[in-house]
């Protein structure tokens, strides 16, 4: 058997995981914890990342196990190319199926609906956005990403390859 080493791409930017309780009373800490680690990112930029994350985070808490010491939240950052924010949360699974947005409604009913809104928002806000389980093999959690465009020219300078957590 021969080994090929490829090149994968590198995110120019990679900040420490961050590990939330599975619990909506975080919310609070998560976005101030994103407004810590993008300090110095333009301002709306970073209030729609604090949305977006905000609404993936809730759906993370939603889906996740609710025995302990399942019940978390992990919160990725990163930069993989000098243009591309992306943030992304995985929850730990034991909550249901992939993310999707439900189509099937009539304009009465999303005029009424109470849920699903979120993921519409994600799509309207981010450049991109997916997701996958974390193991397909069984419901360990799934990851949810979205990106968003970056000006290259204003990225605060003094960033290093790998950011850790204040």
């Amino acid at each position: 058997m021969t080994y090929a080493h490829t090149e994968e791409a590198r995110p120019v930017v990679f900040w420490e995981h961050r590990t939330y309780p599975g619990h909506l009373s975080e919310l609070r800490r998560v976005r101030a914890d994103l407004a810590t680690d993008l300090a110095g990112f333009d301002a709306d930029l970073v209030d729609t990342l604090q949305l977006v994350t905000s609404e993936l985070f809730a759906n993370g808490v939603k889906y996740t196990r609710a025995d302990p010491p399942f019940k978390e939240v992990i919160r990725a950052l990163s930069m993989p190319d000098p243009a591309t924010l992306r943030v992304s949360l995985s929850d730990c699974g034991g909550g249901g199926g992939a993310p999707r947005i439900p189509n099937e409604r009539t304009d009465l009913e999303w005029d009424w609906a109470e849920c699903q809104r979120g993921l519409v928002l994600v799509e309207n806000l981010s450049t991109a956005w997916g997701h996958f389980r974390l193991a397909p093999w069984a419901d360990l959690g799934t990851h949810v990403w979205a990106e968003f465009t970056v000006d290259p020219a204003s990225t605060p300078p003094d960033l290093y390859p790998y950011v850790f957590a204040h």
